[in-house]
């Protein structure tokens, strides 16, 4: 058919094999948990704010903080970046 298909055709087969608990050699990244109230605080932002600055509900960020639900997939990433530089992500969005 094509490189293109074969590629396609291969990375399925690979992700079944992954899904299924075979495949070897494959790479999957998690980002750890994280400590939103402890990332809010030391940033210095009331939970109004701080969800306001970065387009998360505070109804969301309440449960994270509360422990009643943990921020997974992109909000998760989001955090992460915050954490590592709040500042480039306040930029990024402005």
């Amino acid at each position: 058919m094509g490189k293109a298909f074969d590629s396609i055709k291969r990375g399925l087969r690979e992700a079944i094999a992954h899904q299924r608990g075979k495949a070897r050699g494959v790479k999957v990244h998690e980002p750890s948990e994280i400590d939103v109230q402890s990332l809010r605080k030391r940033i210095g932002l009331t939970q109004e704010k701080f969800a306001a600055k970065f387009g998360i509900s505070l109804g969301t960020l309440r449960h994270w903080e509360r422990g009643d639900r943990k921020p997974h997939g992109p909000a998760l990433v989001l955090l992460r970046v915050i954490e590592k530089d709040d500042r480039a992500v306040l930029r990024a969005l402005s």
